[in-house]
């Protein structure tokens, strides 16, 4: 069985969420939750951590894949993710290996752009 391809548009990014996966993270990097300290560092805004932008898309890849098949998850982040941005995630299966597990390409791209925030992989167990 092939999965057909994940194709999800996730609601606009937050700054309260951004605030409280850092909380959860102990990540209180000034970047992720201080705009005046995050504009005079060059930034345009506050950002999202990178393992924010991973848990995103992993939590979209767990309810594709089904939680329990779920059996290798990686990523690489590509570009900063900023408050109210909506995520176009993606997913495909690319390979079966001989005892049937699915291996998935995945992408997080900023939704109304061509931009990769965000892309991995995934292995789904058969």
């Amino acid at each position: 069985m092939t999965l057909a391809a994940l194709d999800v548009l996730t609601p606009p990014v937050t700054r309260t969420q951004i605030v409280r996966f850092a909380g959860a993270a102990g990540d209180f990097n000034p970047m992720h939750h201080d705009e005046p300290f995050a504009v005079a560092a060059g930034s345009e805004s506050v950002f999202a951590m990178g393992q924010l932008t991973a848990a995103i898309l992993g939590e979209a890849v767990a309810e594709w894949l089904g939680r329990d098949r779920v059996a290798g998850y990686g990523v690489r982040f590509k570009a900063k993710v900023l408050p109210d941005d909506v995520l176009h995630l993606t997913g495909r299966v690319t390979s079966v290996e001989d005892d049937g597990t699915q291996v998935c390409e995945l992408s997080a791209t900023r939704s109304g752009s061509d931009e990769v925030v965000l892309t991995g992989w995934a292995k789904a167990r058969p």
